[in-house]
């Protein structure tokens, strides 16, 4: 699979642009601001419907401007495809494929598998665990579509049950029966929920743990450990336990929609005890290990973009990642970086196929 070319029409920061691409390796060089980081975020855009940089989908339409069109053909399995992404104010998003138009965005999740490796990363570590939680079910997502789909029921019923905690506040009133019937429902959601993501962890941690000690010389002792409430209890269980502090909270305060992925280092959280070195190492062991799982998972080599990463790392890392294009490990790959020079240097020594354009 590889993506043949894209056009951007109001896009961020561009009127109208189009690219046609190298089916091997793919380099955006220029300056800060240019927008380099701007058409690996399209390509992603294609990939998941949306933005990666920005959640707020109206303001990746160009300033001044009342609409965005992501246009682009890819050829998968021997097929060409057509993938249209549109945006016009006061409207809802449409995604497109071969002119017919989803009725959901999560059926096409998965089509375009992808990984993304960007400075943006280290908000899996600094951030929240709702940050940790996305990036499990991003994962997951691309391969199990019913998966995604109890996510969504699941959240839905979530927001009901809270909805129904804040009348009872504020009305003085008590239903039990009502609220039991959202307990059930969730209760067969999130253990679906739960057994995937357990599941995905015991396959993704060997992975994980593999590309870490290539990248590190096997010098340092890192986990990742999966938290739920629900290995110690089942949900309905959890859920009629905590009733009287879900009424005082006014909403939900137990489920999978708390669950979080702990990372460690020596069994310290790595947020607090790890160098920038060894949280950047974390990081990109992490999505290749995204990236291996997707390929193992679906036969397929999903679409590579680095944005800005050379900048980031030092030169035995960069090895690291060039042995891997050399081994042919990686399929398209799409690079954005500062130096036009430094670019061009460490894409000829891969000995691939590659195109550069200049931003």
């Amino acid at each position: 699979m590889y993506l043949k070319k894209i056009a951007l029409f109001n896009y961020k920061n561009f009127d109208e642009a189009s690219f046609q691409f190298d089916s091997k390796i793919n380099c955006f060089v220029g300056k800060n601001g240019i927008g380099k980081t701007n058409v690996l975020d399209a390509i992603y855009h294609l990939a998941y419907g949306k933005s990666y940089f920005n959640p707020l989908a109206v303001q990746n339409i160009k300033h001044g401007e009342e609409f965005f069109v992501i246009d682009a053909e890819l050829e998968k399995n021997e097929r060409n495809e057509q993938i249209v992404c549109s945006l016009k104010k006061g409207q809802k998003k449409i995604l497109k494929r071969n002119g017919k138009a989803y009725d959901k965005f999560s059926d096409h999740i998965g089509f375009i598998p992808l990984v993304i490796i960007s400075p943006a990363d280290r908000d899996l570590i600094v951030e929240g665990s709702e940050t940790r939680r996305k990036f499990m079910d991003s994962v997951i997502c691309q391969l199990d579509a019913p998966y995604l789909q109890q996510l969504i029921q699941y959240q839905k019923i979530i927001v009901q049950r809270n909805a129904l905690l804040k009348y009872f506040a504020l009305n003085h009133v008590f239903d039990n029966d009502t609220l039991s019937i959202y307990n059930e429902q969730l209760n067969v959601l999130g253990k679906a929920v739960f057994e995937k993501r357990k599941n995905f962890i015991a396959e993704f941690i060997p992975i994980f743990n593999k590309h870490h000690q290539s990248i590190t010389g096997n010098n340092e002792t890192v986990q990742v450990v999966y938290e739920s409430s629900l290995f110690e209890k089942e949900l309905l269980t959890l859920l009629q336990e905590n009733i009287g502090k879900d009424r005082a909270l006014q909403y939900t305060s137990v489920g999978i929609h708390k669950d979080d992925l702990l990372f460690e280092i020596d069994a310290h959280p790595i947020k607090k005890f790890g160098s920038q070195g060894q949280q950047k190492s974390f990081l990109i062991a992490l999505k290749l290990a995204q990236f291996e799982f997707l390929k193992k998972q679906s036969g397929v080599k999903p679409i590579l973009l680095f944005d800005d990463i050379f900048d980031k790392l030092d030169e035995s890392r960069v090895a690291k990642i060039v042995e891997m294009v050399n081994t042919d490990t990686f399929g398209q790959l799409f690079i954005s970086d500062t130096h036009p020079e430094r670019t061009e240097t460490i894409v000829k020594s891969t000995h691939q196929s590659y195109k550069i354009f200049n931003l």
